[in-house]
């Protein structure tokens, strides 16, 4: 149910825009679109990789298990070999489609400067117990920006609160009052407060369509913590008004803001590595992209009649669907909207969570979300890369128990025969052993390796295309910083990796064997945690790594398996590690600093400063308040 609150002046006439609920099980008729550009043959250079070089890492296994009979531990060791390895060939393949597109002078997406027209666009910021001078900072930056562009567009801004604590409210309410009186001429601003929270994010974006969507072309929907420059929020308006098939633009966001050492890691990795692999994803998804729920432009009516969403019923219950981004896509794209990624537009920022434990919590959420996309998978009408990008979101998280299953049966292995379990009793005869093994450590080994190599190649590739352009590895501070910080970065995230593996392990199992997840706002400031706190967030992980070591100590398990032994006995001292401030840290290879950290982009300067500013006005008030 949809709830208005009365109109004052802090929000402006309404317009409403029926929001259309979608029938999952029937597809809509699709709308007439122009002729699509072709991208089968990006694909089969994605996929066809991929599924070969998993077939034949298959294939050499096979051959080495096979010697002595295949028992049915084997079969499952093989199959999750091949379910886990897939993806990271897909990762290695994405990025050979983005270096072939550069090679091949591959150009964006082009428009014809007349074919733009002024549109009507409303800057969508939802909150929920956030804090007021981030949010309002980032707003006041954002208006100026685009003011002092002047462009062709016109922009309203809307604080959409669904806060609860009544103190936030407070502060909410007077940086809006300021916000609005300090507004650039021509830049309206309001903020609507729901009564209650229904459907959480979701049903505040549905209420403020079904209330004043009708008077917008188009919608930019940005986080708490996202930031864009007015160039970037002009760029996709303009694209969207040259694109009548349209109907959402992404962009990709680059991280700003860290400061711990677990935000470096992400953020180094972000600007890095990540642009390689938003390129090769952009070059073969095409106009079926994807939607990651903020920085992106959304033509509203097309949204309102096409990305509905129903309630998920299962057992007896209905449930919210809650990683609603993917699934907006898809629908949008069933209904004949394009779904455009635009990893070239610059100056899309967002903050990342601080350390190891808020990345955690984090991911939880999203974990429950990806999975329930499995029962969606069977939606009717969607098309196959939409179906892909709901499956591998899933993926994303259902690996890290494949992971650990592989971990457990390498354990298994041994480091020679006499400590092979897996093969210790055959189908034939299961009460007596069965030597020897069809394994050998030296095969563990070798596939240890090729997994290792597989996992660091879009690093190493990124890297190297940085480190051999001059110009941009002299915006990372120069050659010797640069590798200096790429070295650094592969071994905390190799350090950090199995962590992560149990962590989201018992993320997966929480969403298959509970109903609702905890939800907090996300952490944002750099925050250590004490010892009692780390202990208990990692405890299994650190009693796992102690049972490996005592097999290590004992000669039982391969020395393959040290590195993620080493990760997991020191769960707690890593975790803490996380939230290290690298602010003075002189070797600059060990800082992790990237463009935005040695030349901070003028809009978040321009954010920072707002931000301080509020905040000062805010707590004055409120102390002359309190005495």
């Amino acid at each position: 149910m949809i709830e208005h609150p009365p109109t004052d002046d802090t929000m402006p006439s309404r317009a409403p825009l029926a929001m259309q609920i979608q029938d999952f099980s029937r597809p809509p008729v699709r709308r007439a679109t122009a002729v699509q550009p072709r991208s089968l043959g990006w694909r089969l250079a994605v996929f066809g990789p991929a599924l070969i070089g998993t077939g034949l890492l298959m294939y050499g296994l096979y051959g080495w298990l096979a010697g002595a009979g295949m028992t049915w531990l084997e079969w499952a060791l093989l199959s999750m070999i091949g379910a886990t390895f897939v993806w990271v060939t897909l990762s290695v393949s994405t990025v050979g489609v983005a270096i072939a597109g550069l090679l091949a002078r591959q150009r964006a997406d082009e428009r014809a400067p007349d074919a733009v027209r002024s549109l009507d666009v409303a800057l969508l910021v939802p909150v929920y117990n956030e804090v007021p001078w981030d949010v309002f900072g980032n707003a006041t930056a954002m208006l100026a920006d685009l003011h002092r562009r002047a462009g062709p567009h016109r922009y309203t801004l809307f604080i959409l609160s669904d806060t609860r604590d009544e103190a936030i409210v407070a502060q909410e309410e007077r940086a809006f009052a300021q916000l609005r009186a300090e507004a650039p001429a021509g830049m309206n601003v309001y903020y609507r407060r729901r009564a209650t929270n229904t459907d959480k994010k979701v049903g505040n974006l549905v209420d403020w369509i079904t209330g004043w969507g009708a008077a917008y072309e188009g919608m930019v929907v940005l986080d708490a913590d996202s930031l864009m420059t007015g160039r970037a929020i002009d760029r996709l308006a303009s694209e969207l008004s040259a694109d009548p098939d349209a109907g959402l633009i992404q962009t990709f966001p680059m991280l700003i803001g860290a400061n711990t050492l677990f935000a470096r890691i992400q953020q180094f990795s972000n600007i890095a590595y990540g642009w390689l692999l938003a390129e090769g994803l952009a070059l073969w998804a095409r106009n079926e992209g994807n939607y990651w729920g903020h920085n992106a432009i959304i033509r509203t009516r097309a949204f309102a009649e096409s990305a509905g969403l129903p309630y998920l019923t299962s057992g007896g219950r209905n449930d919210l669907i809650l990683s609603h981004d993917f699934v907006e896509a898809g629908l949008l794209r069933r209904a004949g909207w394009r779904v455009r990624f635009l990893p070239r537009v610059t100056g899309s920022f967002e903050e990342t969570p601080g350390t190891l434990i808020d990345y955690v919590v984090r991911d939880r959420r999203w974990c429950r979300g990806n999975l329930q996309h499995l029962r969606l998978l069977g939606t009717a009408g969607l098309h196959p890369v939409s179906r892909f990008h709901l499956f591998h979101g899933a993926v994303a998280y259902l690996l890290s128990p494949a992971w650990f299953v592989l971990l457990v049966i390498w354990s298994l292995l041994g480091k020679d025969a006499d400590t092979n379990v897996v093969r210790y009793f055959n189908q034939a005869n299961p009460f007596f052993p069965d030597w020897p093994p069809a394994m050998s450590h030296i095969d563990s080994a070798v596939f240890l390796v090729i997994m290792y190599a597989m996992l660091l190649t879009p690093k190493v590739a990124g890297a190297g295309i940085i480190a051999f352009t001059p110009r941009a590895v002299a915006v990372f501070g120069g050659k010797g910083a640069f590798l200096g910080s790429f070295l650094v970065e592969v071994a905390l995230s190799v350090a950090y990796a199995p962590i992560l593996m149990i962590q989201q392990t018992k993320a997966v199992l929480n969403a298959a064997l509970t109903r609702s997840e905890p939800w907090a706002p996300q952490q944002r400031g750099a925050k250590g945690y004490p010892l009692r706190t780390l202990i208990g967030f990692h405890w299994l992980e650190t009693l796992l790594g102690l049972l490996l070591l005592s097999g290590l100590v004992a000669g039982l398990i391969s020395l393959w398996l040290v590195p993620i032994v080493f990760s997991l006995v020191m769960a707690v001292p890593l975790s803490a590690l996380s939230s290290v401030n690298l602010a003075g840290v002189t070797r600059r290879g060990f800082r992790m600093d990237s463009p935005n950290t040695l030349r901070e982009p003028a809009i978040v300067a321009q954010a920072r400063r707002a931000r301080t500013q509020i905040k000062s006005r805010l707590l004055a008030i409120e102390k002359v308040a309190a005495e």
